[in-house]
Order: structure tokens, then sequence, then C-alpha cells
């Protein structure tokens, strides 16, 4: 028998309404989905790690990440296209960082949850 299985059919009725309550619309499910397939990429996951508590130009990305421009600026264009980063420019220069203080905790915390993983 699959363990993953139910052995009889039974609809907690109960139960289902309440999860009705929280479950995530079809767009926002989507929306979600992106944003965390965006931070599935080891790069985009550094990036976002560089840009926590500062916000640095392409360049210095690219010297951090030991990337090219072109590289470093592509993985910028998916996190800025998925609203993870935002741009500011001071006159020929681009600096990026992190949209907002939930997507420096949506990283924390999933920071904290796989080093956490990794201790047991």
């Amino acid at each position: 028998m699959d363990a993953a299985l139910c052995e009889v059919t039974f609809i907690h009725e109960d139960r289902v309404q309440a999860a009705q309550q929280t479950l995530v619309d079809p767009p926002a499910a989507a929306r979600l989905a992106a944003a965390f397939d965006a931070l599935a990429d080891p790069t985009r996951v550094r990036l976002i790690s560089a840009l926590i508590d500062q916000e640095l130009c392409v360049c210095d990305l690219a010297a951090l990440l030991n990337l090219t421009q072109s590289a470093t600026s592509h993985q910028l264009r998916i996190l800025r296209n998925l609203n993870l980063v935002r741009t500011r420019k001071e006159g020929r220069i681009v600096f990026y960082a992190l949209d907002d203080q939930h997507i420096r905790d949506l990283f924390q915390r999933g920071l904290e949850h796989i080093r956490h993983n990794s201790q047991g």
C-alpha cells in the first residue's frame, strides 16, 4: 500500500472548508512560483545575498561573483522582472537593491531553513 494514499475515501468537509480560507488563488500561486523559481538558480541566490544590506552596481556584482557584466545583467533582469530587485540610477551608474523587506525576510528564512536542516 502506498503510504501517501488513504485506505478509504472520506472527505473531511470541515478541514477542506478551513483550508479553502487560506488557499492561494491561481494568479497569486503563479507569481509566487515564479519568484521561487527565480531563487532556484544559485547565481541569483548569490546576487540576492550580496544585496541583503547594501545596493551595488552591475560592475560591483560582477566582480564579487566573478561573472561577466553581461551575465550579471542578465540575471539581474530576471530578478527585476519579478520585482525581487529594484534599480536606482546615479549618473551613468545603475545601482541594484532588494525590492523590499519581504525579499530580505524570504531569503533569510530560507537560509535559516537549510542551515537548520543541515545541522540535524
